[in-house]
């Protein structure tokens, strides 16, 4: 290797690794397809082996791309760490923060939180994640998390908010008066319920308690989707009994589309958490994230209590 790679074609790079293509990494860098192929071809040059395997719908690295991207990783990560550090001493934040979520939490934030931060800190922008599957954070580049606590991997920094978080069964005024309302988790078992299938594959299986008493239903209907709020919609339109965070079905409730059922077998839980790796530098735009969600706490509430449902 006559001439070492420059840190651009590094990161580069690492970017076509993380996703697997020439395409959506050349958006990311701001760059074309066709000068993101010559980097590599000239990177490839002069560290004399291939990295990459190339076809015309897919890119992967070889063995030699897939130890060399082992190693970046983390090289690149403290680069940007040791860069981040050196901006704290400038006159505010700037840079990106990066977080990965729910969609139903980036809406939520959109209400409030985003627009007030984007207004007080303009040097900083926000690069927000939606993705239903729980991600290795700093594994896949994002400087945070936000999920409900019970999902936050132990070894982070939990930062709550938003209080607590409930998940409500309801149907339809009209599939009520035509099916009966269930009493009991188990009368389910006669009802259409209206399923929600995982990032992974797999069915949710619906969790009660009451009193220290837990039961799991592995209910049956018709019907399965992939996001609450189409779960909601459904449920609005007589089609079963959905099982969704309560405020998701709020607005339902309120236009009476919707009714709460069993609700006394439905507690609240812990909400939700922003959460980030102690062992690094945390950037001064994501300490001035998490003090806006501190001060707006009160005013941010993913999962509102009703207060015609109070915890039993």
């Amino acid at each position: 290797m006559n001439e070492k790679p420059t840190l651009n074609d590094l990161a580069a790079f690492t970017a076509i690794i993380a996703h697997r293509s020439f395409r959506k990494a050349a958006e990311e860098l701001g760059l074309s397809p066709s000068t993101l192929s010559h980097m590599m071809r000239g990177l490839e040059a002069r560290m004399g082996v291939r990295l990459l395997n190339r076809t015309t719908r897919s890119v992967s690295p070889t063995e030699a791309g897939e130890r060399l991207v082992a190693r970046l990783g983390p090289a690149l990560r403290e680069l940007d760490a040791a860069l981040e550090a050196v901006d704290d001493f400038r006159g505010g934040p700037s840079g990106t923060i990066r977080i990965n979520t729910s969609s139903i939490v980036i809406r939520r934030l959109l209400e409030n939180a985003v627009p007030t931060f984007l207004a007080r800190y303009p040097d900083v922008a926000l690069d927000l994640v939606s993705d239903g599957r729980l991600i290795d954070i700093v594994a896949d580049g994002f400087d945070a998390g936000i999920r409900l606590r019970e999902s936050v991997p132990q070894d982070m920094i939990a930062i709550a908010f938003g209080g607590p978080a409930r998940f409500i069964m309801v149907a339809s005024p009209d599939y009520i008066a035509t099916r009966g309302e269930p009493l009991v988790p188990q009368d389910l078992s006669g009802h259409d319920c209206i399923r929600l299938r995982m990032p992974s594959g797999k069915l949710y299986r619906w969790e009660f308690e009451r009193r220290g008493e837990e039961i799991v239903v592995d209910v049956s209907g018709p019907l399965t989707l992939d996001d609450t709020e189409l779960m909601a919609k459904a449920a609005a339109s007589g089609l079963g009994i959905a099982y969704v965070p309560q405020h998701v079905a709020e607005d339902y409730i309120r236009q009476g589309r919707l009714v709460a059922v069993l609700s006394d077998w439905c507690p609240e839980i812990d909400g939700l958490c922003l959460y980030y790796p102690g062992h690094r530098h945390v950037p001064a735009g994501l300490r001035a994230f998490i003090d806006l969600l501190k001060e707006i706490d009160g005013k941010l509430s993913p999962y509102r209590p009703d207060a015609n449902n109070p915890r039993r």
